[in-house]
């Protein structure tokens, strides 16, 4: 959950000390699902807070009908900084709602939750990379999935290949790899766009109701398994020595599977959508690995070697 909604809940909470999903949907413009998942990650993350089943229950701080943050103990204060400190190094935001959350604990758990929120640090550049600024059209895409505003997008093809406008309802926002995507609701069903391939996004004022049984974690993880899928079309059989499977693990993900030992060796199952794509992946190998099929592998293999050596084969070589 956001830093900015996690503080207003636990105020919201402070003030009243038993809420209801519909009161927290209400007060902090979200929809009642989002209210739920919000009230389940506070419990979740250690916070004593607690649901009250029966006609007049609902959500309350353990220790009283009404308490406040220095209720909460050491330990959970520490929960509840692990959860927030990482998003304050990269969101100014997320650093505001931190202090605010340091001067509502009491002085002897202040040290212990400050040590807990500086304890993580997430640097999202790769070795000799900048860090990628957040694209602004992100942030206007955010606000939409907030506000649940619906946009009208301009998104390119595949390629480039023409440009198409249609108008969605955003349901939420995924960063994979520092590729970003935007999940959104349209006449046709759910729909997933990749955000560099959106020329512009422009709000229309229309607001759109979020679907209860919406959840965008689950979601994305149905999106995943269907795009692995899709990666996976084809199988190639491979040995190797045991020593080198964890790094051929570590670079191929779950497009690597270990079926067992053969002989003195490996077998593994090396999965992408062509021949072609298997072969780029395994031909840095050289003779450490031996592909047993299908043929449209080795193929693809062979000739790439053969490319290689018509490119460098007659050069000089100094030293030789």
């Amino acid at each position: 959950m956001r830093a900015d909604r996690l503080v207003a809940l636990l105020l919201l909470m402070q003030a009243r000390g038993r809420v209801t999903a519909s009161e927290v949907a209400g007060e902090l413009e979200i929809s009642v699902a989002t209210a739920r998942r919000d009230l389940e990650a506070l419990s979740t993350a250690g916070i004593p807070v607690y649901p009250q089943p029966g006609r007049n229950g609902g959500w309350q701080l353990v220790g009283g009908a009404r308490t406040d943050l220095s209720g909460l103990t050491a330990a959970e204060a520490q929960a509840l900084f692990l959860l927030v400190g990482p998003a304050a190094a990269v969101a100014p935001e997320a650093k505001a709602a931190l202090r605010k959350l340091v001067g509502a604990l009491p002085g002897t758990f202040r040290e212990s939750a400050q040590a807990a929120a500086d304890a993580v640090v997430i640097d999202p550049a790769r070795w000799g990379e900048n860090v990628k600024e957040r694209p602004e059209l992100v942030r206007r895409l955010q606000d939409a999935v907030v506000r649940r505003e619906q946009v009208r997008l301009v998104y390119s093809g595949r390629g480039g290949s023409g440009t198409s406008e249609r108008t969605v309802d955003p349901l939420g926002l995924v960063d994979k790899d520092d590729v970003w995507y935007l999940i959104a609701g349209t006449p046709n069903g759910r729909r997933t766009f990749r955000i560099d391939r959106i020329g512009t996004a422009a709000p229309t004022g229309d607001s759109f109701e979020r679907p209860d049984d919406f959840e965008l974690s689950s979601a994305w993880a149905e999106i995943v398994e269907r795009m692995e899928e899709r990666r996976s079309g084809l199988t190639a059989t491979v040995l190797l020595d045991e020593r080198f499977v964890w790094v051929m693990q570590d670079r191929l993900g779950r497009n690597c599977e270990v079926d067992g030992p053969d002989g003195d060796r490996v077998r593994i199952r090396v999965t992408a959508p062509t021949p072609l794509m298997i072969a780029q992946h395994l031909a840095g190998w050289g003779g450490s690995i031996e592909v047993l099929g299908p043929p449209s592998v080795q193929a693809e293999l062979a000739r790439l070697g053969r490319e290689l050596t018509d490119r460098y084969g007659s050069m000089d070589h100094p030293g030789e």
